[in-house]
């Protein structure tokens, strides 16, 4: 049976894994790695290469995405052809990597230029996120499809539409398990009715990432943030 104290460990591990994606990220920004004329996969590859400088890791427990331009509207199942990121484009970027067998997964958005609509929905994906997780503190019994409702009526509220069949999924040690074998309850996602406070098979506290991909279909871009829900670092 897993203890308080395991438990406690637990979610250490897991804000720590996430706090060093986070500076992961940083270092991307100071660096000025998400730069014009590159293409999306060396981005992803100077990505990889500076975890392995920073934290010496070298493991991802998903696909790196670098995503530019109208790249941006698909979802994370989809491989796009690589593009050269533009001047003005929205790139966004979802990193999962692994530090000391403990998953992160942190998604963020970078907007090129000065766009109005764009420079919005880069702030409107932190407002949803934000506004996501007050709705899931509120409701104690929430389950993963009505999370998911409430994350779609939020992104439509401001004007976009949610881009993805999910709104985040489960998080742990490495390699990451399926709650019961079921990989739909893993999910936030309409099918979900499950209520999102519960534990694993093995009894362990069941831990979220969130995730908000808001898109414009019509003028051809999207963005994209995701990170802890149910863990505050």
């Amino acid at each position: 049976m897993t203890t308080a104290t395991d438990e406690d460990a637990r979610a250490r591990e897991l804000i720590a894994a996430e706090e060093k994606a986070v500076a992961l990220f940083d270092e991307v920004v100071r660096r000025g790695l998400v730069a014009p004329g590159k293409g999306e996969k060396q981005v992803s590859d100077e990505v990889r290469d500076l975890g392995a400088e920073l934290f010496g890791t070298d493991r991802h427990w998903h696909k790196r995405v670098v995503r530019a331009g109208e790249n941006t509207l698909q979802p994370y199942a989809e491989n796009p052809p690589d593009r050269v990121i533009a001047a003005d484009d929205v790139v966004f970027l979802d990193l999962g990597p692994i530090f000391s067998d403990w998953e992160a997964d942190v998604g963020r958005t970078f907007v090129l230029g000065d766009d109005p609509d764009k420079l919005r929905l880069r702030d409107d994906l932190d407002a949803v996120w934000a506004a996501g997780r007050a709705y899931f503190e509120a409701h104690p019994d929430v389950t993963g499809a009505e999370l998911y409702a409430e994350v779609c009526r939020l992104a439509q509220e401001r004007g976009w539409t949610f881009g993805g069949s999910h709104a985040g999924h489960l998080v742990g040690e490495f390699p990451h398990e399926l709650m019961d074998g079921e990989r739909l309850l893993s999910y936030i996602t309409p099918a979900n009715d499950r209520p999102m406070r519960t534990t694993d098979p093995s009894g362990r506290t069941a831990h979220w990432i969130l995730e908000v991909h808001l898109v414009d279909r019509e003028r051809g871009f999207g963005g994209f943030t995701e990170q802890l829900l149910t863990l505050h670092r």
